[in-house]
Order: structure tokens, then C-alpha cells, then sequence
């Protein structure tokens, strides 16, 4: 890749490719289709998808874009799951704090969508750490020609088994010992996750050079989360924050492993990509 391109040169240059690939799928298809992007946290995820929309948009394909944040169990239910299963679920974020269900819904609406449907879009608000009431929920007028789901997360795979043995930071080793948590987490990931990522025509990968890039980046994520809605909470300390990230650390670095993708934009520590690489075929499966 040329050294001498500019950042905005560079994210130009992805999107296109980005978008080529999108556009190649939905004419092989020749149906609406589901495409994934996915990135480690703070990573760029939620502005490349908006920039990549827009791009669409303005070639004449209709464009839902979905956030798998949005689709966070509530407070509640994770409460729930935590005194259910292991208390670290009470965290959002892993597999298994996820409505699959109702995403899988939602997704399925839009790929059907006529041009008169209006399909509900769920919310959640970080800074409260809660869904919003459904009255106050994004609305998707029309069909949709591409649906957009961007997450860190999207299109994991689960771990071998022996794997998971060794606990991979201190919130494994101290609040998760014997491992029940990540083998739920696991769990998930070879069932409704799976079957879920299954359906994904199209799998973006935006690959972090390496893990400790993802503290500084969600770091930055934090500083700029709305607080002004009552019931919002507290800006996480950097020590809060740290420990908030270990949650994710298992599945963010098996992601960076195994790139489960189609195509690969490799990022620096700035975000911006370096390089480009296809890992397989022009994919193209089939949603009931």
C-alpha cells in the first residue's frame, strides 16, 4: 500500500472497497443481503458503517444499519442471567448478553421489508446501561437492499474446548476460576450466535494491530458518551475501564486470530487501515 497516502486517502480508498465487495454480493444474489463488520472495541466500527452507508446510499442501495450494542439484554435481564448463571453476566458485552432473538427478528423484517413497511429498531443507552422504552426507538422506512450489522463481535466463532482452560487476564483468573462464565460465553457462540452469523452474506473484518490498542480506543469511546439523560451513569475511571475491557479481551483476541471474514482492513494505532486482504471467495448463503 502506498505510505504516502493521507488517513482520508486511506479510509476513502476501504470504504470503496468496502462497498464494491457489498454492491458484488447483492447483484450475485440478486436479494437483499446481510452484511457484517466487525472490529474490536473502539475500533471505528459505528463511523465506518455510517460512512459505508452513506456510500451505498448514494449508489442507489438502500441501506438499514444495525448495531449489535442495540441489541444488549436490558439491566434487568442481565441481572437476572448473573444470578442465573454467573455473576459477570450482569456486564454487558460478551456473547450471551445479547437479545439473539429479538435481533434475528428484526433483521429478518428488514431483509422482507415492501416499500410501505416501517420496521422498529431497537436502542440501548450506554450511558445508562438500559435499553430505551420501545416508543422511543429508531424507525426503518421501505425496503432495504443491504442490512448493515456492525458489532465487535460479529461472525465469532467459538473456542476449542481445551482452550478455555487457561484463564487469559486477572478477571479470568479471579472472578471466573473454574471457568463457568467463559464456557457459557462459548456456549453461545456455537449456538444461537452461530446460527445467527450463519446467515451473514458478506463478513467485514476491521483487524486491531494488537490487543492493548483497545484500552486507549474505548477509552476515547467513554469520554464521549452523552450523560445529560437522567439515570446516567458515571464516566468509568481509567482502572474501571481496564477491568471493563478484560471482559471482552477473551473473544477480541480469538477474533484477531482467527478472522473469521471475507475481507480484512489490518488498522494501525490510529485506526486507519494499511493494507486490504481477501481471505476466500465472493460468499453468498441464503436467509429463510
Amino acid at each position: 500500500m502506498d505510505a504516502g497516502l493521507e488517513p482520508t486517502e486511506m479510509f476513502a480508498l476501504g470504504d470503496a472497497l468496502f462497498a464494491e465487495a457489498i454492491i458484488a454480493v447483492q447483484a450475485r444474489l440478486a436479494r437483499p443481503v446481510l452484511v457484517g463488520l466487525t472490529g474490536a472495541q473502539g475500533s471505528g466500527k459505528s463511523t465506518s458503517a455510517r460512512r459505508l452507508s452513506d456510500r451505498l446510499e448514494r449508489a442507489g442501495h438502500q441501506t438499514a444499519m444495525l448495531s449489535l450494542d442495540d441489541f444488549y439484554l436490558t439491566r434487568a435481564e442481565r441481572r437476572t442471567l448473573a444470578g442465573q448463571i454467573h455473576p459477570l453476566f450482569a456486564v454487558r458485552g460478551v456473547p450471551g448478553t445479547h437479545d439473539v432473538a429479538l435481533m434475528t427478528r428484526t433483521i429478518s423484517a428488514l431483509l422482507s421489508a415492501r416499500d410501505d413497511s416501517i420496521t422498529p429498531i431497537p436502542v440501548f443507552d450506554k450511558a445508562t446501561d438500559d435499553r430505551v422504552e420501545e416508543e422511543n426507538w429508531r424507525l426503518h422506512h421501505g425496503r432495504a437492499s443491504v442490512v448493515l450489522l456492525e458489532g465487535w463481535c460479529v461472525g465469532a466463532r467459538p473456542q476449542l474446548e481445551s482452550v478455555l482452560a487457561d484463564p487469559v487476564n486477572a478477571l479470568e483468573r479471579g472472578a471466573d476460576a473454574d471457568g463457568r462464565w467463559r464456557r457459557y460465553v462459548n456456549a453461545c457462540l456455537a449456538g444461537e450466535y452461530a446460527v445467527l452469523f450463519a446467515k451473514l452474506d458478506l463478513r467485514l473484518l476491521l483487524r486491531a494491530p494488537f490487543f492493548s490498542c483497545v484500552l486507549n480506543w474505548r477509552a476515547e469511546q467513554e469520554a464521549g458518551l452523552d450523560r445529560s439523560a437522567p439515570g446516567s451513569l458515571e464516566p468509568m475511571t481509567e482502572v474501571q475501564l481496564a477491568h471493563f475491557i478484560e471482559h471482552y479481551e477473551r473473544v477480541t483476541c480469538w477474533l484477531m486470530d482467527d478472522e473469521p471474514s471475507d475481507l480484512v482492513a489490518d488498522l494501525d494505532e490510529r485506526r486507519v487501515p494499511t493494507r486490504w486482504r481477501w481471505k476466500g471467495e465472493l460468499p453468498g448463503r441464503n436467509w429463510p
